[in-house]
C-alpha cells in the first residue's frame, strides 16, 4: 500500500513547545504507514529544521515576513500539496491554521488543527478569525481539557474536537548524572547548591520579571541558591534590566536558546514557572520527566498535570508571589526535592507519554481519511 502523506504546516521552526513536540512525534510515527512533510514561513526561526529533517521529514521554507504574508502563501502551498500528492494537512498554531482552512476551502484536502491555547489569550483579531473560520477544517485537537472547554465556550464548533494531551519521550528526558555534574562544574556550583531554573520564550505570558522577583525573595533567605533561565525573546532586555535592578546579576545565569536542554534540566533541582496562561507546556513535561521538583502557577493545562502536594506544587495564577512558600519549604527540607522529582517523573510516565500521544494522533489521521 502507498504511504499516507501528511503535511505539517507551522509558522516557524524555532525552539518553541509546538516545534519541539513536532520533532519528538516525528521520531515515533509509523514510517511504514506515513510519510511526512513540513512547511514553515519565518526564516529567522529555523533552529529545529535539522532535527526534524533527521526524523525523516521533508522540510521546506516559504519565506514570509509577517502573518498576512503567511496567508498570501496559499497558492504556493497548494502547489506544493499537489506536487507531492499530500493526503492530509496538520496545522499548528493559529496563523498556520488560518492558512490550512483557506486551503481546505479551495482544495477540500482534509485538515486537522491542533489548538495549544485558550481563546481568551489570543489577540482579539486572531481570536475573531479563529472563531469565524474554525469550521472550515475537518477536525481539531485540543492539548488539554482547559483548551477544549475554551473552544466549546468561545467558538461552539460544528466540527469534532478531540483532546490529546501533549506528551514527551521519557526515555530521552531522563536525569543524567554525568551531564548534571559537567554542567554544574561549568557553572562553578557546589554539589549541595540548589539550582532553580526554567525554560521559556521571553514573552509576556511567561512573566519572567515576576519569576526573577520570586527568586529574589528566595535568595534573600538562602543566599547560596542559584538560578538559570534558558531561552530568549523580545523581552530579554526588560528582564535583564529587572535582574540588574534587584542586584542579581551574579546569581542568575542566562545561557540563551539551547537546542539540547537535557544538561540544564539534569543540573536543575527545582523547575519554577510563573506563567499567566498556558496550553500544556512541553518544557514542564520535560522538567518533570527529568526529575525536577515542580513549583508553578496553575495556568491552563498545568493544573491537569501537576497534582499539588503529590507531583509538585501549584498556586493560583494571580497569586504567583506565593510560589516562594513551597520553595522555601523544599529548601528547609532538601531531601524532599529529590522525592518530588521522582514523583513528577512517575506522573509523566503514567499519563503523558509521547508514545500514547502519537498513537492517538495516528488514529485521528486514519479516521479523517476513512481508513
Amino acid at each position: 500500500m502507498p504511504k499516507i502523506k501528511v503535511l505539517h504546516i507551522i509558522k516557524s521552526l524555532g525552539r518553541g513547545g509546538a516545534e519541539m513536540l513536532l520533532q519528538e512525534t516525528l521520531q515515533l510515527h509509523d514510517k511504514d504507514q506515513f510519510e511526512f512533510y513540513c512547511l514553515y514561513f519565518l526564516p529567522w526561526k529555523n533552529q529545529m529544521v535539522q532535527g526534524i529533517e533527521n526524523q525523516g521529514a521533508f522540510v521546506k521554507l516559504l519565506p514570509a515576513k509577517n502573518n498576512i504574508a503567511i496567508i498570501l502563501r496559499v497558492f504556493k502551498t497548494i502547489k506544493f500539496i499537489k506536487k507531492n500528492n499530500i493526503d492530509l494537512i496538520h496545522c499548528h498554531l493559529p496563523w498556520a491554521g488560518f492558512l490550512g482552512r483557506l486551503i481546505f476551502l479551495i482544495t477540500k484536502t482534509p485538515v486537522i488543527y491542533t489548538e495549544h491555547n485558550i481563546q481568551d489569550r489570543y489577540h482579539f483579531v486572531t481570536r475573531w478569525i479563529n472563531k469565524v473560520t474554525f469550521n472550515l477544517q475537518t477536525k481539531a485537537i485540543a492539548v488539554s481539557s482547559d483548551v477544549a472547554n475554551s473552544i466549546q465556550k468561545k467558538i461552539n464548533p460544528k466540527i469534532p474536537v478531540v483532546i490529546i494531551p501533549n506528551g514527551i519521550n521519557t526515555e530521552t528526558f531522563t536525569r543524567n548524572l554525568l551531564l548534571r555534574n559537567a554542567k554544574r562544574n561549568e557553572l562553578n556550583l557546589h554539589s549541595e547548591t540548589v539550582l532553580i531554573g526554567t525554560i521559556a520564550v521571553f514573552r509576556f505570558q511567561k512573566r519572567l520579571c515576576e519569576w526573577v522577583s520570586v527568586f529574589k525573595k528566595i535568595h534573600d533567605q538562602f543566599p547560596e541558591v542559584r538560578a538559570c533561565i534558558i531561552g530568549d525573546g523580545i523581552l530579554k532586555e526588560q528582564i535583564l534590566t529587572h535582574v540588574k535592578k534587584l542586584h542579581l546579576e551574579e546569581f542568575i545565569v542566562f545561557p540563551g536558546l539551547q537546542t539540547d536542554v537535557l544538561p540544564w534540566l539534569s543540573a536543575m533541582d527545582i523547575f519554577m514557572m510563573t506563567s499567566s496562561f498556558e496550553g500544556l507546556p512541553i518544557a514542564l513535561l520535560e522538567a518533570m520527566s527529568s526529575e525536577c521538583a515542580i513549583v508553578s502557577t496553575d495556568a491552563g493545562g498545568i493544573k491537569e498535570v501537576v497534582r499539588s502536594g503529590n507531583d509538585g506544587f501549584i498556586v493560583k495564577v494571580n497569586e504567583w508571589e506565593k510560589l516562594v512558600y513551597p520553595i522555601v519549604d523544599l529548601l528547609l527540607n532538601r531531601h524532599e526535592i529529590k522525592e518530588y522529582g521522582r514523583q513528577a517523573r512517575n506522573r509523566v510516565k503514567e499519563s503523558f507519554s509521547i508514545n500514547k500521544m502519537v498513537q492517538e494522533i495516528e488514529f485521528q489521521y486514519l479516521s479523517v481519511l476513512g481508513k
